[in-house]
């Protein structure tokens, strides 16, 4: 596709996404959004591919959604530079390497703006003493030209040469932030829009005086920046390599303000409340908080009626969603009580359906 076909195709289903979130929101008298577009090309920091063996050949493929038939991939624009300049590289190294092509059948790239790489190579066999000599002299290879670290995925075993992670570093308002990002969890796939989507948060919320609180944090993408704002900060999140991730980061960012607890948010709910104690919380005094927001980052599926609740007794509310119709269905619930002051459109997934939204809610 010429630049200037592909440039027209991406304004086109932008304006499409814009079109559809303001009339999701329309019904909450929302303001426009604020829409942050995305790069055109190279804006995925993970890729994942199925292998295809043809005589002597060895090469990436992908599925065509609508027709289901495979294609080969030798460069894929959505990805990252640093993951297009790894494919090539690592599928040569493969073909003349028998024990570390035989019975792949997948490969994985989980990349940053720090061009720091984890390769994961998936197999239908068990991972030998021999083949992890060859990853070993594999990952040395490729360390000539990349921060790289190898991971090799067979039933019932992982074997990681290096770390089964990258440092990203983030810019955030001219400040670089620091995270682990762990193979095979959750990071948030786009980059420079998570910066965006962070700088957003930054500037409709903060209260050097109050703390805030953080639901779903993951490994504190959202958390360690926003200490900037507030007195202090405290996260819940539920998944036990994010939250190691998120004591990690803390630590690396030398931040004195953050805690991250491993509990479900109706658990820390139950605790806020005096109903529960939980082992978790020791050393954490919950009365010494005064939070004056409370930001959500939930899964597609959206907050169930008791969370939307539980949010509803915050002055505000900082809601990132990754699918704006079940922002819109807990968003006749939460507007009883809040009016949106700011939203945005955050391009996480271009060429897809997809939409992250961002909305600042108030106590009326």
């Amino acid at each position: 596709m010429a630049q200037t076909d592909h440039s027209e195709a991406y304004n086109s289903q932008l304006q499409e996404k814009y079109e559809r979130l303001t009339t999701l929101l329309a019904p909450f008298a929302a303001p426009e959004p604020q829409v942050y577009a995305s790069a055109e090309r190279h804006y995925r920091m993970r890729a994942e591919f199925r292998v295809w063996h043809e005589g002597e050949d060895l090469y990436h493929i992908m599925f065509d959604q609508q027709t289901k038939e495979k294609y080969r991939v030798d460069t894929f624009d959505a990805a990252s530079k640093t993951i297009n300049q790894a494919m090539s590289a690592l599928i040569a190294l493969l073909k003349v390497t028998p024990v570390l092509r035989n019975k792949l059948f997948q490969i994985d790239y989980l990349s940053g703006l720090s061009d720091e790489l984890v390769i994961s190579l998936l197999y239908h066999k068990k991972l030998e003493d021999e083949w992890q000599q060859a990853a070993e002299q594999l990952r040395t290879t490729l360390g000539d030209t990349f921060a790289v670290n190898i991971i090799g995925r067979a039933r019932k075993q992982k074997v990681v040469i290096g770390n089964d992670y990258i440092i990203e570093g983030l810019p955030v308002n001219g400040r670089m932030y620091y995270f682990k990002h762990i193979e095979n969890s959750f990071t948030q796939p786009n980059a420079q829009v998570n910066c965006n989507m962070i700088e957003w948060a930054l500037a409709v919320c903060g209260n050097p005086n109050r703390d805030l609180l953080e639901l779903y944090c993951g490994a504190g993408n959202f958390s360690l920046p926003m200490a900037s704002q507030y007195r202090k900060v405290i996260g819940t999140e539920i998944a036990k390599p994010s939250v190691a991730a998120a004591q990690f980061n803390i630590d690396k960012n030398q931040l004195e303000n953050v805690d991250i607890v491993r509990l479900a948010a109706e658990d820390f709910t139950a605790a806020m409340n005096n109903e529960r104690q939980f082992t978790r919380l020791e050393g954490i005094d919950l009365s010494s908080y005064d939070f004056a927001t409370v930001l959500v980052d939930p899964p597609r599926s959206g907050l169930d009626e008791a969370s939307l609740k539980m949010i509803q007794a915050y002055d505000e509310i900082v809601y990132i969603s990754c699918n704006p119709e079940t922002l819109s269905e807990n968003l006749q619930l939460l507007c009883d009580t809040h009016t949106i002051t700011a939203c945005a459109l955050f391009d996480q997934f271009p060429f897809t359906h997809h939409i992250e939204t961002g909305v600042k809610l108030v106590r009326k």
